[in-house]
């Protein structure tokens, strides 16, 4: 008898369809092809894709390239999915529908079947549309670990910048559930979206004399805490804004800062990384991942906690293309998620 569990409800093709980068390339030309499927190791599982959830990370490194990627290289890092093939005795099994944020070193999943271990997987629980689990993992599980980084506290002041993106809009409603009083930027437009969240102070993201604001608003003090979500020389500045040994999470490269700067702000920080899990072997930060991920989709059920609007995008390349210029464009305030195949 095999050791693999196939239901026979799941007729597995030899190759599938997928959105392909033939090379880094500022045009951002991606490619419809088709390749065959990959083959499971004993803990891992075989996914039938069902809605890819497309971040900023991607469009960038389409631009850019990675420097573990080989060409061409299939984009896309957080999916949802059922599995349909999976050794036996290995949870979740055959017909689960899992949630996962991939490894970005390998092959991404812009794919109609993907494999993946079964640990670093989250169950989707009934009840929940699965294009709206799809658009939690990086969002979600950057907000959760940058509020952990930066010890977020009853009490504490904290500074969420470009709230109404979707690591924002998380990074709001877990620091309000954390007591911490929260100030944080917007366009206009989405000024009213970002207090529904929770958002206790709201700027224009455009005011020229932000910083003047922000400190008749704050005080003397400075921040408590910063979750940094743009980078460059928005960092600089919310260095500035923190208190002496205030912390910061930085969810982009960091810039080159002014030595007196440090010394007179002295700031604690902390880079998020959730490929970091992944490209350090780290089995416990993939587990964790997992973790995060099935509180993430508890408390999107229970509504505890309110997930980004979900526009859906096609799974073709042209389309793919559009949805991450208009990321990379700036401004969009919900998740692009790809419908795959049902």
């Amino acid at each position: 008898m095999s050791d693999i569990d196939v239901s026979e409800q799941y007729t597995i093709p030899q190759t599938m369809r997928a959105i392909v980068l033939p090379e880094p390339n500022p045009q951002l030309n991606l490619v419809d092809v088709e390749l065959p499927l990959a083959q499971c190791a004993d803990s891992e599982l075989l996914v039938k894709i069902e809605y890819v959830g497309l971040n900023p990370v991607d469009g960038q490194f389409a631009k850019s390239g990675f420097c573990k990627w080989h060409y061409p290289h299939i984009l896309g890092l957080d999916a949802v999915g059922v599995v349909v093939k999976a050794t036996k005795g290995v949870f979740p099994n055959v017909g689960a529908r899992v949630m996962w944020h991939a490894n970005i070193g390998q092959q991404g999943v812009l794919s109609e079947y993907a494999v993946v271990p079964n640990y670093a997987v989250s169950v989707v629980p009934e009840g929940l549309c699965p294009s709206v689990a799809a658009a939690l993992p990086c969002a979600g599980m950057a907000a959760l670990i940058s509020l952990d980084k930066t010890a977020i506290a009853e009490g504490d002041t904290v500074f969420i910048d470009a709230g109404a993106g979707a690591v924002g809009q998380f990074a709001i409603q877990y620091a309000k559930q954390r007591g911490a009083t929260v100030f944080t930027t917007a366009a206009k437009r989405n000024h009213k979206l970002v207090k529904q969240l929770g958002a206790d102070v709201v700027f224009d993201t455009k005011a020229n004399d932000l910083c003047e604001k922000i400190r008749r608003e704050l005080g003397p003090q400075g921040f408590d805490a910063v979750i940094d979500t743009v980078g460059g020389e928005g960092t600089i500045r919310n260095v500035e804004l923190m208190r002496f040994c205030g912390r910061i999470a930085c969810l982009n490269p960091l810039p080159c800062f002014e030595q007196e700067l440090m010394y007179r702000r002295a700031p604690n920080i902390g880079v998020v990384s959730l490929g970091g899990a992944w490209l350090a072997n780290s089995l416990c930060a993939q587990q964790r991942m997992s973790f995060m991920g099935n509180l993430l989709l508890q408390d999107v059920l229970n509504e505890t906690i309110t997930a980004p609007a979900v526009t859906l995008v096609e799974f073709n390349a042209q389309a793919v293309m559009a949805a991450l210029e208009t990321q990379l464009a700036g401004g969009f305030t919900g998740k692009q998620v790809v419908k795959v195949c049902r």
